[in-house]
């Protein structure tokens, strides 16, 4: 007997568990470039008008919904475009390596947002309260 034959009843759950932490991480990077939360934090306050300010903007907005699974699949390939055009724009010129140019975090939330757009957001999720 395989020790996680009953895993798969947690899927919903653990789909949610996903968002709400990749909602999380996402929402802090736009704290940092709207407000330049927490002080000294990379790359700090960003002027709204400018690229990473507007950047800002959708990872903080964005993070929110995510977080409350509001607009889920929109909101991810939204976001998904964006991560995926961050990596190619800032990260991928300065090397080929992710691990050396910084681009793992891009790389990942473009996958994961990617993901819930296909997936949906899970359990605990104000997309699936509407639905009810």
């Amino acid at each position: 007997m395989n020790v996680f034959n009953g895993a798969s009843r947690w899927q919903p759950e653990a789909l949610a568990i996903l968002r709400i932490v990749t909602g999380l991480s996402f929402l802090a990077h736009g704290v940092i470039k709207l407000f330049g939360f927490p002080e000294g934090a990379q790359p700090g306050q960003q002027e709204i008008a400018t690229l990473m300010g507007v950047g800002g903007v959708l990872e903080t907005v964005g993070g929110v919904l995510i977080i409350l699974g509001l607009f889920t699949r929109p909101t991810a390939f939204v976001l998904s475009g964006m991560m995926a055009v961050a990596y190619w724009m800032f990260h991928a010129p300065s090397s080929p390596y992710p691990a050396v140019n910084g681009g793992d975090a891009a790389i990942l939330f473009c996958f994961i947002f990617l993901y819930l757009v296909t997936s949906g957001p899970g359990a605990w999720s104000l997309d699936g309260a509407k639905k009810r």
